[in-house]
């Protein structure tokens, strides 16, 4: 007879988030609308006329939305605060713009907990503009489906300690990787600044500033 170690025990299983129901009316109008901002179509199933479901992954996500007829009774639009976390919210907000999609401008949280603006961050008043310091979490843009159900941009560009797993830095797409590339380039060039001339290892110096950056390591000085 074998017997769980005490480790085997303590050891948590996985539990991935996947799926997050959006409650909508019209469904080809939703389908036509997530389809518009360049999220992957999963899947389109179908048991005749009583029950319909559409799933679509928005890029470099762990996680989907679904929708559809007698998919939820919730009621449609209801779906509020849905984050979409990116690295780079200026380049977020104009690809849904060039998609034809109203985005709000790019605003970051104030300190007041009032008021009656959408729900965002326990309902924090909103500033014009991204964060002044453009620190990680602060700054934001929100849009819509047809439905009202609510979307919130959120550049996230170095995580909070203990939110990575140091041991599987990863990067969710191309783009978040040619992010983190510009923000180490922007760094180097300070660095670069201090020593006086070229810094001949530089791919050493990106990668440790990308992996730290991630991690919520002190950077390299």
């Amino acid at each position: 007879m074998t017997t769980a170690t005490n480790s085997e025990r303590a050891r948590p299983l996985d539990m991935k988030l996947e799926v997050i129901v959006v409650p909508v009316t019209n469904v080809d109008r939703a389908k036509e609308f997530y389809a518009s901002l360049g999220w992957r179509l999963d899947a389109d199933f179908a048991d005749g006329e009583a029950f319909r479901v559409i799933q679509f992954t928005p890029p470099g996500s762990g996680a989907s939305v679904i929708f559809g007829t007698n998919v939820t009774d919730a009621a449609p639009g209801s779906a509020r605060g849905l984050y979409l976390i990116v690295s780079d919210i200026e380049a977020a907000r104009d690809d849904l713009r060039r998609r034809g999609v109203d985005v709000s401008e790019v605003f970051h949280a104030g300190d007041v907990h009032a008021g009656d603006d959408e729900p965002y961050l326990f309902g924090r008043l909103r500033v014009g503009g991204a964060d002044p310091e453009r620190r990680s979490y602060r700054s934001y843009a929100s849009f819509s489906d047809p439905d009202g159900n609510g979307w919130l941009f959120q550049e996230v560009t170095a995580r909070l300690p203990g939110r990575v797993d140091a041991s599987t830095t990863t990067f969710a797409s191309a783009a978040d990787l040619a992010s983190a590339f510009r923000r180490a380039e922007a760094a180097h060039g300070d660095y670069e600044k201090q020593l006086g001339h070229r810094d001949e290892d530089w791919p050493t110096w990106y990668a440790d500033y990308m992996v730290r950056e991630q991690t919520s390591a002190p950077q390299p000085s």
